[in-house]
């Protein structure tokens, strides 16, 4: 390898763009005498043409609706040629040069989130030079970059209320370089196309709907008084969009700015001002009519956690809600008397449905049998779902269409909740089963998923963990003194991982800070925290701390603490009868029996086991992108064999760092407190150890199984105390004034999931006494059974004969 390497750099000084070997075309790929792989820079061992062949963007992101400058770097071409942007290999755009700025691309308008390869040309013919951009979710769109509706809960309810005036939105005029700017309306529909007797599956579409403004001044503010429109009043749904003047109406994929989707009551026809409820309400009943004809979708999502420190802790299959949240403090518009919702990651596989979880302030769920606020599963998955573009699975806009405007539609337009909520009903948790978390921290602990504990302080890369198509590996570097020396102990320095056909990712320690890469690529997260990419999700909230979430709903947790990497692995119950790995291992399994932290023979046989997990080179999911981690990692052994832990850290009498030492590394969790701080010399990674471990307890507590025995009603014509529906907890009943009460006043939530008690009903007090004054005891209680039965049919609208016979069995008795 290193004498290839040689003779390519003797190549390489006297090659040419023209003469040598060329990248154009074969960008990820590695040549014999020179490599197209990004990795190729840090290693120095790129084609000449490389950067020219194998482009980078700035930004390198875009909302999927478009319209934004990708500006193509080290992209030399002359001034007055032409250019040519192809994406995906079939969406042909013209680029432009613009002098000493470059050659330009325009984002074009997406029905799908993730990287884009997009190629260019300067013929039109040979696209032979690629790179990629990010299409993100409107809605995690930067909105500095977009159009801003000034009250946009004014916007989406415009004539519900009768007000009436202008209507404003403003934006950076700064990113339009123009006097005079156009002002436009789009539309967003899902629609079947009939060509001949086939008709086709639904399409999604966004049209140029009309023009708001033309010429007007690009001052960065517009108002205009909305005007109803009934010719486009079957379009409830879409953006503002503002161009150039010099852009002709509705030309597609220009620069522009786009405002966030929205509700289009401002247009909708005067039918709507003169009776807004009336008018919501007959579009409600025809939703409920079309909800009919669609097949159920709730049976294909996996129930809610039970309680909101579950649904937070579950990182690798729920995620925070944009709109409903105690982390940005949103109002929770759609959830009144919620405080936190969070969204299932995994869309339903057969539908691209979607789950959505909310939470009251006590943590509990709240369900739509007990509030409007309650959590509601949707038909179409907010954030959309692989492979996208298709309805229901266009992200944003399909949620918006089958789940959003039905719900203004029914219930904050009319009193229709109870239709809107009869297809929408919260799927509770009785069925959820949380993960169990497995822990790599400090110098180097383990903890895994059934909570056995162990130090393995091995120098190389292992399997952490294996499940069938899942592989998560970790690469382990010797940890250093304060002086600068090396540590008999090692740390995680790279945590590496797929799952079937997913993206490679791999979070690592690069210069004191937290790397993630894909497919060898460093990713950026300067412009979006939160990227959606092949089979997997990557979430980076903060410098110091990267999710990671598979289609599977497996979780990856990287933190930076204390100079440090520690890793928790979320694992499905699905997956725990076959895994296997270092964070797999456990106690039952070891020869010695359960661990004795500190014994050095306990940990010399430990060293031995967590030595006989390290990777082979072919299966290596790791990146070699320097000369030190070609020569510490991929030319040696995966496991150093030479390098010997200490077994038992020194502690010596009088060392002034012990007295400390006991200060600091008291309670739970002291051991690995006091065990790091002696490898490493190292109060501070003893603390931080200390803090992972607390941590994971806190984790590990949250995701606790709990019983839950499901949703009570209310009986009719009664109430009912209590909407908590966990094991230990009581619901009481009673009747309204004129009903007595039959069956149990109060139900308690048994440890096998089941209500004690009888179903409670309310019956009218004169049917009591008709019955017990004209009938015999015996047939009375027969009677009243029945009487009941006969009620609870009649409100389900069961068959008229149904009712008849019971009927026959009070004539009868």
């Amino acid at each position: 390898m290193r004498a290839l390497l040689f003779v390519w750099g003797l190549w390489f000084i006297s090659s040419t763009e023209t003469a040598g070997p060329t990248c154009r075309g074969r960008c990820g790929t590695v040549l014999q005498e020179c490599s197209c792989r990004a990795s190729c820079v840090s290693l120095e061992s790129c084609c000449a043409d490389f950067q020219r062949s194998c482009f980078q963007v700035s930004p390198y992101s875009s909302s999927m609706l478009g319209g934004r400058l990708l500006r193509i770097q080290d992209l030399d071409l002359n001034p007055g040629g032409n250019l040519f942007c192809r994406f995906k290999g079939e969406m042909q755009r013209r680029g432009f040069l613009e002098g000493k700025l470059g050659a330009f691309c325009v984002s074009p308008l997406l029905f799908e989130t993730g990287w884009i390869p997009f190629d260019v040309s300067t013929d039109g013919v040979d696209f032979n030079r690629s790179g990629e951009f990010l299409s993100v979710h409107p809605s995690r769109a930067d909105p500095a970059l977009q159009v801003t509706l000034v009250d946009p809960e004014r916007w989406q309810n415009y004539g519900v209320t009768g007000e009436a005036g202008p209507l404003r939105t403003t934006w950076n005029r700064s990113l339009i370089q123009t006097e005079k700017v156009n002002v436009e309306l789009w539309g967003y529909r899902e629609v079947n196309r009939t060509s001949g007797a086939v008709t086709s599956s639904p399409q999604a579409e966004l049209r140029y709907l009309y023009s708001l403004g033309r010429n007007v001044p690009n001052s960065g503010d517009f108002g205009f008084d909305p005007q109803p429109r009934a010719e486009f009043s079957s379009w409830e749904l879409g953006n503002i969009r503002i161009t150039a003047s010099f852009q002709s109406e509705g030309e597609r994929d220009v620069e522009g700015l786009w405002s966030p989707g929205h509700v289009l009551a401002w247009h909708l026809e005067q039918a709507f001002r003169d009776d807004p409820a009336g008018w919501a309400w007959d579009r409600c009943l025809r939703w409920d009519r079309h909800e009919k004809t669609l097949p159920d979708v709730l049976d294909e999502l996996e129930d809610c956690p039970c309680t909101l420190a579950q649904a937070r802790a579950d990182t690798g299959r729920f995620h925070t809600d944009y709109s409903c949240n105690l982390d940005s403090g949103s109002a929770c518009t759609y959830h009144p008397g919620s405080v936190h919702c969070v969204r299932g990651i995994r869309a339903g596989p057969a539908s691209g449905s979607g789950q959505q979880c909310c939470y009251d302030g006590s943590g509990s769920l709240l369900l739509t049998g007990d509030s409007a606020g309650g959590s509601t599963p949707d038909r179409a998955h907010d954030w959309g779902s692989p492979p996208y573009q298709k309805p229901p699975r266009v992200p944003g806009y399909s949620h918006w269409l089958y789940d959003v405007v039905s719900f203004y539609h029914c219930c904050l337009w009319s009193d229709g909740c109870h239709v809107y909520f009869n297809h929408r009903p919260s799927s509770g948790c009785s069925r959820y089963q949380p993960p169990t978390a497995g822990l790599v921290f400090g110098n180097l602990h383990f903890i895994t998923f059934d909570g056995f504990s162990y130090t393995f302080s091995g120098k190389g890369e292992y399997q952490l963990l294996s499940s069938g198509e899942l592989s998560l590996q970790a690469r382990t570097e010797r940890a250093k003194l304060p002086n600068g020396s090396l540590a008999d102990a090692t740390q995680l320095s790279a945590v590496a991982m797929r799952e079937n056909s997913s993206d490679v990712l791999e979070v690592r320690l690069a210069g004191g800070r937290l790397q993630v890469l894909r497919n060898q690529k460093v990713l950026p997260f300067s412009e979006n925290k939160w990227m959606d990419l092949r089979g997997a999700f990557v979430f980076g909230p903060a410098p110091n701390h990267v999710s990671v979430m598979f289609s599977s709903g497996v979780g990856v947790e990287v933190h930076l603490n204390g100079g440090a990497l520690a890793a928790t692995v979320l694992l499905p119950a699905e997956f725990s009868n076959h895994s296997q790995g270092l964070l797999a291992l456990k106690a039952a399994d070891q020869s010695r029996g359960p661990p004795q932290f500190g014994r050095g023979a306990y940990m010399e046989d430990m060293f031995v086991i967590g030595a006989s997990w390290n990777i082979s080179k072919t299966s290596s999911l790791f990146t070699y992108d320097s000369d030190d981690l070609l020569d510490s990692y991929y030319f040696p052994p995966s496991h150093d064999s030479t390098f010997v832990p200490a077994f038992t850290p020194p502690e010596t009498p009088g060392d002034p760092l012990v007295a400390d030492m006991r200060a600091a590394c008291v309670g739970e969790g002291a051991e690995f407190c006091e065990h790091d701080t002696l490898v490493t010399r190292s109060l501070e990674k003893g603390n931080a150890s200390l803090g992972a471990y607390r941590g994971h307890r806190t984790l590990r507590r949250a995701l606790e199984p709990v019983v839950s025995c499901g949703f009570l009603p209310a009986p009719t014509n009664g109430k009912k105390n209590g909407t908590r529906y966990l094991q230990g907890d009581t619901v009481r009943f009673s009747c309204d004034d004129g009903f007595l009460l039959f069956g149990s006043e109060e139900r308690r939530c048994l440890d096998d999931g089941s209500w004690s008690g009888e179903r409670t009903h309310c019956v009218r007090e004169e049917n009591v006494s008709f019955i017990l004054g004209t009938i015999g005891s015996i047939c009375a209680v027969v009677t009243m059974a029945i009487m009941i039965r006969l009620q609870t049919r009649k409100q389900s609208r069961k068959k008229k004969s149904g009712a008849m016979e019971m009927v026959t069995q009070v004539q009868t008795c």
